[in-house]
C-alpha cells in the first residue's frame, strides 16, 4: 500500500510533463501542416528533380578552365 504514496506522484508528474510538451508542440506551431506528410509521400517528384539538378556534372571540356595546363 505505501507504493501507492509513491506512484501517484510519478504519475503526476508524468501528466503534467506531457502537457507541458503538448502545449510547447501547440505554441511552436508543430501541427500547423498535418496534410504535409501526407502529400510528401504521393508528391515527391520535387525532390527527385531537385537532387538531379544539383549533381549534374559539365558535359562540356570548354567549361573546364583547369584542363589547359
Amino acid at each position: 500500500m505505501s507504493i501507492i504514496y509513491v506512484l501517484i506522484p510519478i504519475a503526476i508528474l508524468f501528466v503534467i510533463i506531457a502537457i507541458g510538451i503538448f502545449f510547447w508542440a501547440v505554441k511552436s506551431e508543430q501541427f500547423s501542416d498535418l496534410n504535409k506528410q501526407g502529400h510528401s509521400i504521393l508528391f515527391d517528384d520535387d525532390k527527385v528533380q531537385h537532387n538531379s539538378q544539383t549533381t549534374k556534372q559539365p558535359t562540356d571540356k570548354g567549361d573546364n578552365d583547369h584542363s589547359h595546363e
